[in-house]
Order: C-alpha cells, then sequence, then structure tokens
C-alpha cells in the first residue's frame, strides 16, 4: 500500500513538472547589442534552443545577428524571420551572418525551420 501511494505521488510530481516544463512561462533575459561604429551586432549561440533568446536593438542602427550552430539537430539548421521574408541556412560550428533591418520599432519573432524553438527581437 506505501509503495502505491509513493509511486503516485512521485507522478504527480512527474506530471506537474513536464506540464511547466512545457506549457510554464519562462522569463528570458533581454540581451542588448554591441555598438561599435555606428552599427550594433550580436552573438547567438544555436544549441538546443538559442541563446541569448531575447535580442534587443536600437532603431536605425545597422545590426548584425551572427548565427553559431553548435547543435548538430537538423531542427536547428535553419533560422527563419518570417517579418523579415529571412530564411537561412546554418551550418555546423560557422558564424552565420544575418543583416536585419532595424527601421521599423517593434517586436519580431524568428524560429527554427521547424518551428519548434524560437526567439524574440525588439526594435526599439
Amino acid at each position: 500500500m506505501l509503495t502505491k501511494i509513493l509511486v503516485l505521488v512521485v507522478g504527480i510530481v512527474l506530471i506537474g513538472f513536464i506540464v511547466w516544463w512545457f506549457f510554464g512561462k519562462h522569463e528570458a533575459a533581454e540581451v542588448s547589442a554591441d555598438l561599435a561604429n555606428d552599427k550594433q551586432s550580436i552573438d547567438v549561440e544555436v544549441n538546443g534552443g538559442y541563446s541569448p533568446e531575447t535580442v534587443v536593438l536600437k532603431k536605425d542602427v545597422p545590426a548584425v545577428l551572427n548565427f553559431t550552430r553548435k547543435d548538430k539537430s537538423s531542427c536547428l539548421d535553419r533560422v527563419v524571420f518570417s517579418d523579415f521574408g529571412i530564411n537561412r541556412a546554418l551550418p555546423i560550428n560557422e558564424k552565420e551572418e544575418i543583416k536585419i533591418d532595424t527601421s521599423k520599432p517593434g517586436e519580431y519573432q524568428w524560429a527554427c525551420g521547424m518551428d519548434m524553438f524560437h526567439g524574440k527581437l525588439i526594435i526599439k
């Protein structure tokens, strides 16, 4: 009887954790791009997701996001910025520069080719 109760409690805890992991709101830190010579850039590592996940750019300053893919998963072999018409392959262990039009402030999403992993771009 004690074993059944223990299994039930552990099961409920695991179900709660899974629900939190997949459906909970996880706050991602905002990282601002580095400014130098009237240009801004930021490095984004692609490894089981995007790090940083939220990037802040200044409006009307030329910007480049440097994606470096470490994850061999085929899901992460592309990055898509649908609002900018960008769909770019990310070679493994190579920096891929993506120029971003910063003329319109707002929040924009990016995603992997399968739309499973996401990032956010904030222009202000």
